[in-house]
């Protein structure tokens, strides 16, 4: 599994951090998202793909691979 997280369309809602927080983490000087694991296990698949669902700015792809 590979995030694609798209720093032009985050606008630093915090979401995806909270849903994922292995994953995700907010830079709060840059006021966007950063990814913790960019290639997490499978195991954190569900957290990802509800991080992608609840981004209101679609910033987040969860790839096979």
């Amino acid at each position: 599994m590979k995030i694609i997280l798209d720093l032009d369309a985050c606008q630093g809602y915090a979401c995806c951090m909270m849903e994922a927080p292995s994953v995700f983490d907010l830079d709060e000087s840059a006021g966007k998202a950063i990814l913790l694991q960019d290639e997490p296990s499978e195991e954190l698949r569900t957290q990802a793909e509800t991080a992608a669902r609840a981004c209101p700015a679609k910033a987040i792809r969860v790839e096979n691979g």
